[in-house]
């Protein structure tokens, strides 16, 4: 697996749950508000709101903060945010993808060129590190589904790919076909537990431990700033480390 999707499952398990919640509520909260506002505040007909909806859902966002945050896009006082895209090289020459959404720019690109600085990491161009993945949609299912079951429905929706664990189930398709995909898969195995765009790493780099470590501080400072919206990182640990990591 891919250096940070571990890292998530290790970061919500050191604790700090009610204010990374709080974060969390405030930046799904915000990409529904500019998903409403860029295109009708129905996500019926609003590809990009129906996504951020169900990512709301999928994290139990309560419906009133959900409906508020749409409201919020039609009325005079609605903040007007840039989406931005940053792209650089952390410890050991990992590459990272870093998505936005900002009122303010100046601030925003400061905040992350010092959070790579201080991790020996250097911001780079935009595209210096994106041609390295492939812009993907990603529906994910609870395990309790069978692999089966799961991935006969992705066969039918017209998926790509499916990986299943302990964890759950994770089809993949191209990001263009993700409503018709996650719509056909609703209907075969019920509602997701998250459906989103995402950007998947052609090759992964190995980390040892010290790296490991660097990359962890460097994501999670990036993920603390309230106007990054997404990390994305493309390193592999081993599952010895790993597990030392888990337990510290």
């Amino acid at each position: 697996m891919a250096g940070h999707s571990q890292f998530k499952n290790i970061m919500h398990r050191k604790g700090r749950q009610d204010a990374m919640k709080s974060k969390l509520f405030s930046k799904l909260a915000r990409e529904i508000t500019v998903a409403a506002k860029l295109g009708t505040p129905d996500p019926a007909m609003n590809p990009r709101l129906r996504l951020a909806v169900q990512a709301a859902k999928a994290e139990s966002m309560p419906k009133d903060n959900i409906q508020r945050a749409i409201n919020k896009a039609s009325g005079g006082d609605a903040e007007s945010y840039d989406e931005v895209r940053y792209e650089g090289y952390g410890p050991g020459g990992v590459a990272l993808i870093v998505e936005a959404l900002t009122d303010n720019r100046n601030r925003t690109a400061s905040n992350v060129r010092a959070a790579f600085t201080k991790a020996g990491g250097a911001l780079g161009e935009t595209g210096s590190v994106s041609f390295l993945w492939d812009r993907v949609g990603e529906i994910v299912y609870k395990p309790e589904l069978s692999a089966d079951k799961v991935m006969e429905a992705a066969i039918e929706a017209g998926a790509d790919d499916v990986a299943s664990d302990e964890d759950g189930h994770t089809v993949q398709c191209a990001f263009e076909n993700i409503g018709e995909v996650s719509k056909a898969l609703e209907a075969a195995l019920g509602e997701a537990e998250s459906v989103k765009i995402v950007w998947k790493p052609q090759t992964s780099v190995p980390v040892d431990e010290e790296r490991a470590q660097s990359l962890m501080k460097l994501v999670g400072n990036l993920e603390d700033d309230d106007d990054v919206q997404n990390v994305y990182a493309n390193f592999e640990v081993d599952e010895a480390t790993l597990a030392k990591l888990s337990a510290a």
